[in-house]
């Protein structure tokens, strides 16, 4: 890992958004003497996320951005490449395909003369349905057009990495993030947040019947840090980055009623969606050992780390 004095120059892109603001903080923190860089054009992210962030700042629609003009012959240490439409529910799939995989496209063009290191956020919804823990090696199973936008952002990265073999391009296939800075983000955001706002309300939380369906829910502090030690990675690859464990929205309810010191029982309702991940578990085999990520927030002290941060005493 890069020490704490090194005057790095990161971009962040999607820096003001949910992730991205965690990472370009964390950053911040961790290396005081960095140089930070934010693109967003604040189409899922908000200003608020990044109070304190002392960095520099670029509003501009990545997928008609000139790199060139912007920076010019700017250097960059890293790139992290958070940017997205990240709502699974747009269904437009010229504007989720485009943005997302053009905006990718010129990043990789612009990095590729100097071959900076890129750090991209892919998704765990490359797998589509799963009934176990899924591993990198799956192959993709794209449900919805935004897992179909990743699925290429992952086919590009592959591909270029393999066509320079001292280029280090590392994706991270996210799974259930939730954690501070998402409220903004709406109905996209964690059943964490929407089933504690609920009972912070006095409402029971509302669940699909009959809660048995599982996520690997990663609170976005380990994201940030393995994000962060993709820094170090001595090769191109392609990771999962959750907790490594499936969590039922029951167990959820559970856990939030502990933290917020509440006795609801879940509202039970039918499953409106056809497509629907029953089950998300990241194999982390991978990612331990090329990056030595280990997740240190199970479900129990993730949430109660976000609960104190979204309701201050």
């Amino acid at each position: 890992m890069p020490s704490p004095d090194s005057s790095l120059n990161l971009l962040v892109t999607g820096g003001a958004g949910f992730i991205g603001s965690n990472l370009v903080l964390a950053l911040q923190e961790q290396f005081p003497k960095a140089h930070l860089t934010v693109i967003d054009d604040f189409r899922s992210g908000d200003f608020k996320n990044l109070a304190g962030y002392r960095g520099d700042f670029v509003a501009q629609n990545l997928a008609t951005l000139d790199w060139r003009q912007q920076f010019g012959d700017e250097r960059f240490d890293a790139i992290f490449h958070l940017a997205s439409i990240t709502d699974t529910t747009l269904h437009d799939q010229f504007v989720q395909v485009h943005d997302n995989v053009e905006s990718f496209r010129r990043l990789l063009n612009f990095a590729r003369p100097s071959q900076t290191r890129i750090v991209f956020a892919s998704s765990a919804s490359t797998y589509g349905a799963a009934s176990s823990a899924s591993v990198e090696s799956n192959g993709a199973a794209p449900a919805n057009v935004y897992a179909f936008s990743k699925t290429i952002m992952d086919n590009l990265a592959r591909r270029a990495a393999e066509g320079f073999p001292d280029w280090i391009i590392v994706g991270l296939r996210y799974f259930n993030v939730y954690g501070p800075r998402e409220a903004h983000k709406g109905v996209p955001a964690s059943m964490v947040y929407h089933l504690a706002k609920q009972m912070k309300a006095g409402q029971p939380p509302r669940i699909f019947k009959h809660g048995e369906q599982k996520r690997d829910f990663v609170y976005v502090k380990d994201i940030v840090q393995g994000s962060i030690r993709a820094l170090e990675a001595n090769e191109s690859g392609i990771y999962n980055l959750g907790y490594g464990g499936a969590r039922s929205f029951n167990e959820l309810v559970d856990v939030l009623n502990q933290c917020l010191g509440t006795k609801f029982q879940p509202d039970y309702f039918d499953n409106p969606h056809a497509h629907y991940q029953n089950f998300t578990q990241a194999d982390l085999t991978s990612v331990r050992g090329a990056l030595g990520y280990e997740p240190q927030y199970p479900l129990e002290s993730g949430v109660a780390d976000y609960m104190r941060w979204l309701y201050p005493a």
